[in-house]
């Protein structure tokens, strides 16, 4: 039996690409997990630091890992249409000096200093905070992920920018937010059989949408289905499955580094 830890955020889309895995509803082979739930920023500092197995990122951190991380052809969250929002009160109309971001080591930073190289401060905090944080006028604006994007039109809130949008408008390539990654100091038949159970895991998830729920529920406790159905079907798709070769040109043209097959 091969224990391994891996650590993942508790957003819909990952607790339902995994949920197969970790309430063993598919056939887990050899693989015994101890399974940890960290905010992205938290997970990004677990893989800089080289603690976890098997991990989520934000691609934007990658090229910091890469000589001891590979990244998983299953397991991404890619796609387009789904990129980060910059939003600000409503009616705010002075210069976005001071923007919230979910973390520094996050792919919406790193696309918030691609698109706005003018911003002045970054306020790094917990990504569930910063709706809030702009309407009380903390901060001059932020960027939102997550079930965020989904909900800050029930806030005192505009958007400023779709980053997605913006990638997608200069590149033509979908736009890679987060991976699953494994330690290359692991045997290549445990990364390769990891792999391909991830891929069997996020197959089962879409040919069973509904059996995950209480899983996915457990860890979204605040989110409503309608959020969460919408979350999964804009985070979930044809790249969580397999990277393919789009997929590995997009991670190339944000990060420098193409995955490997």
């Amino acid at each position: 039996m091969e224990r391994l830890s891996l650590c993942i955020s508790p957003c819909p889309n990952d607790t339902f690409a995994f949920d197969a895995i970790v309430n063993r509803r598919i056939d887990c082979g050899g693989f015994d997990l101890d399974v940890s739930y960290y905010d992205i920023e938290e997970l990004n500092r677990g893989v800089l630091a080289g603690t976890p197995d098997i991990s989520k990122i934000s691609y934007s951190v990658y090229p910091r890992i890469a000589g001891r991380y590979a990244i998983l052809d299953s397991g991404s969250a890619l796609g387009r249409g789904n990129g980060q929002l910059l939003v600000r009160r409503r009616g705010f109309s002075g210069p976005l000096r001071r923007i919230a971001s979910p973390g520094l080591n996050t792919t919406a930073n790193a696309l918030l200093m691609r698109y706005f190289p003018q911003t002045e401060e970054v306020v790094p905090m917990l990504f569930s905070e910063i709706a809030a944080a702009v309407e009380r006028g903390d901060v001059d604006a932020g960027v939102l992920i997550h079930e965020g994007r989904f909900v800050y039109g029930r806030r005192n809130l505009e958007l400023v920018a779709d980053l997605g949008k913006l990638w997608e408008k200069e590149t033509s390539l979908p736009l890679p937010l987060g991976a699953i990654v494994i330690r290359r100091d692991l045997p290549v038949d445990v990364r390769r059989d990891f792999d391909a159970l991830l891929r069997r895991s996020v197959l089962y998830a879409m040919e069973h949408p509904s059996v995950s729920r209480p899983y996915v529920r457990e860890h979204a406790q605040e989110l409503d289905d309608d959020v969460i159905d919408k979350h999964i079907a804009l985070f979930v798709n044809d790249y969580t499955v397999s990277l393919g070769e789009e997929g590995r040109e997009a991670v190339k043209s944000l990060t420098g580094f193409r995955p490997e097959p």
